[in-house]
């Protein structure tokens, strides 16, 4: 009886036995892989794990989508059936927070069928402890929703999706993909080019060796979440690093313990990300009929929605957290840490006017 492979094991051997897959391929399976993907086995959240979300650093960004959530709500006329959906909710910190606010407007708990997105049965319990209280119902597809109203919450999702790259060469742009050399995997190029016609304009003066990542899978998530929305109303807000307008360059990363990591080590034990193309899931839910509002920084979003005004209230509740308080603060608006770096998206059924957006 032979021991079962592991998902290193596994990606090897597909590569020997069905060639170089693209990277989009590599991105599912070391994240989602059934049972030894990244998001399926481990706990990636907090100190002890890979990186820290803005929930975890402070209550304050929950509370403030609250009151965001809670204004579109109630811009809708209060509906009395209505869902709340989070996609990859961590552990369930972010939504915690959020409910915290908006349940305290009268009507919208009644009203509320929360349901979470999440695959990764550790973060489901940790969830469940959390949001057991609300009601919370776990999805694995994204038109298992209500008929009412949908909102939806994402943060740090988008970026986690699987991507595919296409490398600039002397004869045409190529496919990056991933095989192996000598026992070791490693990038090389699809040798058949892509037609000229089937890349964007923009591209036509690109350099020599420019990456252009194109995020298919986003792009499928997004005109499902749209197009619901745009028949039961609502909308979607995203939260991300990423770039405004569609560009080259190569932005696919690992992350381990807080450290960059090869992304092509360690598969199922590595985060794998890339910057979100906001332009081009705007486009998507445009087209799907939404109002796409103009990208914010995450520094203007919560500076318009009152971060200042919360962080004063809970230091004068808390004077002994006035440092901590101020410094979680700085971190989720400064330019030079999360403030910039991070963008707010949101698209919304035509009409309604999403707060913290210019």
């Amino acid at each position: 009886m032979t021991d079962t492979p592991t998902l290193p094991e596994l990606i090897d051997m597909q590569i020997r036995t069905t060639g170089p897959m693209s990277v989009a391929t590599y991105m599912g399976l070391c994240l989602t892989h059934p049972t030894k993907g990244y998001y399926k086995t481990a706990d990636p959240l907090g100190a002890a794990g890979d990186f820290i979300t803005a929930p975890e650093i402070s209550q304050m960004f929950g509370e403030l989508l609250g009151f965001f959530i809670v204004s579109l709500w109630q811009q809708m006329g209060s509906p009395r059936e209505f869902t709340v959906l989070e996609l990859g909710p961590g552990r369930g910190t972010l939504m915690a927070d959020v409910l915290r606010v908006a349940c305290k407007a009268e009507g919208f708990r009644d009203g509320l069928d929360l349901r979470l997105f999440e695959t990764n049965p550790a973060l489901i319990a940790e969830q469940n402890a959390r949001l057991e209280a609300y009601g919370a119902k776990w999805i694995d597809g994204f038109d298992k929703v209500g008929p009412g109203p949908l909102l939806v919450l994402a943060n740090e999702f988008f970026d986690a999706l699987p991507i595919r790259q296409f490398v600039r060469a002397e004869d045409g742009w190529h496919e990056r993909m991933i095989g192996t050399n000598n026992g070791r995997r490693v990038f090389g190029l699809n040798p058949t080019p892509i037609p000229a016609s089937a890349m964007p304009d923009i591209l036509a003066e690109a350099e020599l060796n420019a990456v252009l990542e194109v995020g298919l899978a986003s792009g499928e998530v997004m005109n499902r979440l749209a197009t619901t929305i745009s028949t039961q109303g609502g909308a979607i807000l995203a939260i991300d690093y990423g770039y405004a307008r569609t560009q080259t360059g190569e932005t696919l990363q690992g992350v381990r313990r807080h450290q960059y990591a090869n992304v092509l080590d360690a598969p199922g034990e590595v985060d794998l990300s890339a910057h979100v193309d906001f332009e081009a899931l705007g486009t998507v839910a445009a087209k799907a009929g939404l109002a796409v509002q103009p990208l914010a920084t995450q520094g203007q979003f919560l500076n318009r929605m009152g971060i200042n005004e919360r962080a004063s209230a809970l230091i004068a509740a808390n004077p002994g957290m006035a440092t901590d308080i101020s410094t979680a603060k700085a971190r989720l608006v400064a330019p030079e840490q999360m403030g910039e770096l991070f963008k707010v998206f949101c698209a919304a059924s035509p009409g309604l006017q999403p707060p913290g957006f210019a």
